[in-house]
């Protein structure tokens, strides 16, 4: 829900569709701040999301809006969708406050935040630091702090064992609701699984290996860690990943993600090995 980003409605210069959740509900932590601690008592088992389809909600999708200068594009479609990045979760503060279309937020359903995927959304959510996954439904907007690309209820961020430290590596990926096959196929989340991938920033990727070997080589006379290239074919055509890592943790990454940032990267992202 946008209103999570702002101090005040004045702050926010946002498209036609999505003034009903403007409100002023505690600001978030950020990625410099410690999360809320989660309340004493664990969530109340709320069950698995069942994707279905459903028509796009009225309010949250504009096909473009604005939040601290930066605009979000929308998608027209979630079918394909696929991103790898840190999650973060948010809880008691905004329970019950609008979120971006309409709904009131509760923080005990397996619902979600995300920036450009439209309204409503399910997604399935895999935790790669432990292997859990779980399905949610995407609601709201946001979040807008850091390089986050998804905020989680309680009881879905509980599922996925990232209650304590508030964030946790993650992958998504949509699930296409338009064929009850594909539905059948994605409910119910997965089990948990015993898994520990190595997990990377990469910096850029290039056709050409001399590009790449440019940047790894610029990079390594940086504080960024281990910087390596790495050759993959993909559909045929060789490319050459310029890799930093591996990270152990999420505060590994931002840093990295910053200090990249600072050299003028700015569409480094989460891979696996």
């Amino acid at each position: 829900m946008l209103a999570r980003a702002l101090a005040a409605p004045l702050g926010l210069a946002v498209a036609i569709g999505l003034a009903a959740c403007l409100h002023s509900p505690p600001q978030p932590a950020g990625p410099e701040t410690a999360p809320a601690s989660p309340p004493l008592a664990p969530p109340p088992d709320s069950g698995d999301v069942i994707p279905h389809s459903e028509p796009k909600s009225r309010s949250g999708n504009p096909p473009f809006y604005d939040v601290f200068g930066k605009r979000y594009y929308v998608l027209s479609s979630s079918v394909g969708y696929w991103e790898r990045g840190v999650a973060s979760w948010y809880g008691p503060g905004f329970h019950q406050v609008r979120t971006s279309t309409g709904e009131r937020y509760d923080m005990y359903a397996m619902t979600a935040a995300h920036k450009t995927l439209p309204l409503p959304a399910y997604v399935r959510v895999t935790n790669l630091q432990n292997g859990l996954s779980v399905v949610v439904r995407v609601n709201d907007r946001g979040p807008f702090v850091g390089n986050r690309i998804i905020d989680l209820s309680y009881s879905a961020a509980a599922r996925l064992g990232m209650l304590r430290n508030g964030t946790a590596m993650v992958e998504l990926r949509a699930i296409d609701t338009s064929t009850p096959q594909a539905v059948t196929a994605a409910a119910p989340p997965a089990p948990a699984q015993a898994v520990n991938p190595a997990l990377f920033v990469q910096a850029g990727a290039f056709s050409d290996p001399a590009n790449a070997e440019r940047l790894a080589g610029k990079l390594r006379g940086g504080s960024y860690g281990k910087v390596f290239v790495r050759d993959d074919q993909v559909a045929g055509r060789r490319m050459y990943r310029v890799r930093i890592g591996p990270v152990p943790d999420v505060a590994e990454f931002d840093r990295v993600v910053a200090a990249l940032e600072r050299a003028g990267i700015n569409d480094a992202h989460l891979a696996l090995d």
